[in-house]
């Protein structure tokens, strides 16, 4: 007879282990826990033999229900820990959650899927109270297996296919709006290339929902656009802004669709003796540590707080408005502005 699926998958318990062991629960908790009462060696490896059978993994869900305890845990995902952006998002919700009584535990996705759910099982393993996932690429595998967990999980930034709850993010697209228009209005500026790839064929592990919607917005303005597809990494844009840059037509603006293009933008730009913005303008977008580079880039700011703030609030069950307002031009020495350096101090 065919074992039902619920069946087979039903967690073995302290009891089963008991049984196996020829044993009580107590003393099968006894060597678990390596207390509070000793046990005898031969006992201890009969109860380690059958953990071992049984394939026995403590229900740390359970655990957590039973004893007092300060922190909620909060598993967080995200793409990249080496990128501002996603460096901001994680100390944020480290630092909001920590005022809320979280503790957070941090994944680096890569944006590949196989690894989202990797650690996405692992935090509902270790008993995680609830999930944020920035960027998600695995959307349907990730949620399916949160409801099975009976986890829940919050979206945020992007994501990459469809889920019962929408992403928590801010407006990208009102973020190329802004940074076109003021390309337009301000510099009477008529044509940008973006730099950016919006497709799987070309970024296949990058950020290319939010880049596809800057676009989107950068077109909305009035700007004439052609798209410099890259994989969203520096070496590409470097490469593609090279080659841009020797062909008949150069255009007013180069709008790198992410803050980790810009810098090889920049360069690209001076390394072919070119002046920004006096030859070419530059805008871009995310920037929250932009500041201090030279030249200081225009950049679209997206509202982290706030987003991180709303996720937050999702994850405890209230009612928010998933789109985020609060996108801001943060007017550098790239587009021909005079740069606001009073952020300096």
């Amino acid at each position: 007879m065919t074992t039902p699926p619920e069946k087979a998958l039903k967690r073995p318990t302290l009891a089963d282990v008991a049984r196996v062991a020829g044993t009580s629960t107590a003393v099968v908790s006894y060597v678990i826990n390596d207390g509070p009462r000793p046990v005898s060696a031969p006992l201890r490896a009969k109860v380690t033999a059958a953990l071992e059978s049984l394939d026995y993994r403590p229900d740390r869900r359970a655990q957590a229900l039973r004893r007092p305890r300060r922190w909620q845990q909060v598993g967080l995902l995200v793409p990249d820990l080496a990128m501002p952006l996603f460096a901001a998002y994680a100390q944020r919700f480290e630092s909001a959650g920590r005022a809320r009584g979280n503790l957070t535990l941090i994944g680096s996705t890569g944006f590949d899927a196989d690894r989202e759910l990797e650690f996405a099982r692992s935090f509902t393993q270790v008993g995680v109270d609830g999930l944020i996932v920035v960027g998600s690429v695995a959307v349907e595998a990730t949620a399916d297996l949160c409801r099975r967990s009976h986890v829940p999980v919050v979206w945020t930034h992007s994501m990459r296919g469809s889920a019962d709850r929408p992403v928590v993010s801010a407006d990208h697209r009102l973020a190329g709006r802004l940074v076109g228009e003021h390309l337009t209005r301000i510099h009477q500026l008529s044509t940008a290339a973006f730099i950016g790839g919006v497709d799987d064929a070309v970024a296949g592990r990058g950020d290319r929902e939010t880049v596809a919607q800057r676009l989107d917005g950068l077109i909305m303005s009035g700007l004439s656009v052609t798209v410099a597809p890259t994989d969203l990494t520096a070496p590409s844009a470097y490469r593609v802004v090279r080659d841009l840059l020797v062909s008949e037509t150069r255009p007013d603006a180069i709008v790198p669709g992410t803050l980790g293009q810009t810098d090889a933008t920049i360069r690209a730009i001076t390394d072919a003796g070119l002046a920004i913005p006096h030859d070419i303008a530059l805008a871009s977008f995310d920037g929250p540590d932009s500041a201090y580079r030279e030249p200081v880039p225009t950049t679209a700011v997206l509202p982290v707080d706030a987003v991180v703030d709303r996720a937050l609030d999702a994850l405890e069950f209230k009612d928010v408005d998933e789109c985020v307002s609060g996108v801001t031009l943060r007017i550098g020495q790239t587009c021909g502005c005079p740069a606001d350096r009073s952020e300096l101090g």
